[in-house]
């Protein structure tokens, strides 16, 4: 009999980076990791579940920013010659490895993997990963959910409510185009919650969103249920807030599954370790040095002496974790539901790209849990929050607190030290795209050109990811030239467009440069 319901959900979200000015660029390669450890992974797992009948349910977002780059061609030309690149090296690996049979081996192993991920990416789905997913959403056992336009943190935006809204807006039409039907649900971008933002994702239909824990703890009035069962908001749209048990037994490298000493260690990489001149056309064409993917020791414990990585042994374990989180939620909401005398729901949400890229073994976790969860056991069953919703349909009422899921709960990952400039200029630039959409409410031919490019400089420079990488420091120098470029370029354009007087070559280089939503609506900003 079943009590009870788990709901995995997946945020698959990377920055919008794309630099055709360029013919290689280090931070393109966020993207070409992501399809080659996680997404084409995901792909697989999903494609051999659907080849033997198991009838699962998941959740992913696919946020706007990544949906645009997996299907520019430039950047699908690109990872494809970046997969090449690496089967190259991998075949290298194999003949400088012959007398060594642990990493002979392992060199083999990452060049059949190889292989296989190319043949998903180029001969099955034709370059585009958008295709693979839709494909699982049609036939029902992928729920996809959207994302703020650019992955903006809508909470310091919302002195500008057509900037909320417009990052909603565009992301719910983009969204409708790569998918053939409006969205469900959204992950808010950062789970970054203000009260009366519903009012803007119940204007744009979406029935659904995930908070962190608090968002829903600390709710007003407090949810009788707590995280266990959604919450409506006055606005219509729901609330489901995170569960911290199942998220820490995934997401803590000391005390969750990822810290296993047999699994790969992800900063081992052969671009750091092996010959300079051996490695030199696999890195940049600077010299500097890069992760290429191909790692050969496992995490083994504290210590610089680290141990040859055993694919085999890493699945084993794989597969014993899955066991012991599919026996841990059936607890949990055996539990649950004896203490609610209701059927409780457990929202785990995820990075995807923790499944494969960070996480090495993630994907066979994530099958294994899957594939365990549909046929050994009858506690609990698989769900996504839209399924949920249509089952059970009577809530409680209540308003979410401000949150988010960063550091300490709410805004200082993004306002802090290091990036608190930003907003001052984030700010102006608010108000001068609604002042330029109500200039030219009617504009048309070169006009609404500028003003839709305009739009676009925005959004990119709203996006969360440049203030969280200059909190962390783990690509500061980028995330602010980033951040000025786009605030620069929109700039000059405002001032074009302000008096008239738009510069041609200017308007067609940034459209080249930045092509993110060809088909953006500019006049949600007025």
């Amino acid at each position: 009999m079943t009590k009870g319901y788990v709901s995995i959900v997946l945020h698959a979200h990377l920055p919008f980076v794309r630099h055709p000015e360029h013919e290689e660029f280090l931070e393109e390669d966020w993207l070409y990791e992501a399809i080659t450890e996680t997404y084409v992974p995901l792909v697989q797992m999903m494609d051999g579940m659907l080849t033997d009948g198991v009838d699962f349910r998941l959740t992913m977002s696919i946020t706007p920013p990544l949906a645009n780059m997996l299907l520019d061609p430039l950047l699908q030309d690109r990872y494809v010659r970046y997969v090449n690149k690496l089967l190259e090296l991998s075949w290298k690996e194999i003949e400088r490895t012959k007398h060594d049979p642990s990493f002979h081996k392992l060199a083999w192993f990452y060049h059949k993997r190889l292989l296989g991920i190319r043949h998903v990416f180029q001969d099955q789905y034709n370059r585009n990963l958008i295709t693979a997913f839709k494909k699982f959403q049609d036939v029902g056992n992928l729920e996809i959910i959207t994302c703020g336009a650019t992955h903006g943190f809508l909470p310091l935006m919302q002195d500008y409510p057509e900037a909320v809204r417009a990052q909603i807006m565009i992301a719910r039409d983009h969204y409708t185009q790569c998918f053939g039907r409006p969205p469900r649900g959204i992950w808010l971008p950062e789970c970054a919650y203000f009260p009366g933002l519903e009012k803007v994702l119940q204007e744009a239909e979406i029935r659904y969103f995930l908070t962190d824990t608090h968002g829903v703890l600390f709710a007003d009035p407090r949810p009788r249920y707590g995280v266990f069962a959604p919450i409506f908001t006055r606005s219509g749209p729901a609330a489901f807030g995170r569960d911290t048990e199942s998220s820490k037994q995934v997401w803590s490298s000391i005390e969750g599954y990822p810290g296993d000493p047999v699994y790969r260690d992800f900063y081992k990489d052969i671009g750091f370790d092996l010959d300079y001149d051996y490695i030199r056309p696999y890195i940049l064409p600077t010299g500097e040095r890069k992760f290429t993917g191909l790692k050969y020791y496992k995490i083994t414990g504290k210590t610089d002496h680290k141990q040859p990585y055993d694919p085999d042994v890493a699945l084993e374990h794989a597969a014993m974790h899955a066991g012991n989180f599919m026996h841990n939620r059936e607890k949990q909401v055996e539990h649950l539901q004896g203490v609610m005398g209701a059927p409780p729901i457990i929202i785990a949400p995820y990075d995807a790209e923790l499944y494969g890229h960070w996480w090495y073994e993630g994907p066979e976790f994530l099958n294994y849990f899957i594939r365990k969860s549909v046929f050994d056991q009858s506690t609990y069953k698989l769900t996504t929050p839209a399924d949920y919703l249509k089952q059970f349909d009577t809530h409680q009422v209540a308003t979410p607190s401000a949150s988010s899921w960063g550091a300490k709960g709410y805004w200082e990952v993004w306002l802090d030290g290091p990036n608190a400039w930003i907003y001052p200029h984030l700010h102006v630039a608010a108000q001068r795209m609604t002042e330029a959409a109500c200039m030219y409410p009617n504009a048309y031919g070169q006009m609404e050109r500028a003003l839709k490019q305009l739009a676009r400089e925005l959004l990119l420079a709203q996006s969360s990811d440049w203030a969280f990488l200059m909190k962390t420091g783990t690509a500061p120098h980028y995330a602010a030239k980033r951040t000025k470029d786009h605030i620069l370029r929109f700039t000059k354009l405002f001032e074009q467009i302000k008096y008239n007087r738009i510069d041609e070559a200017f308007l067609s280089n940034l459209e080249w440069r930045d092509n993110i939503f060809p088909d953006i609506n500019w006049r949600y900003y007025l």
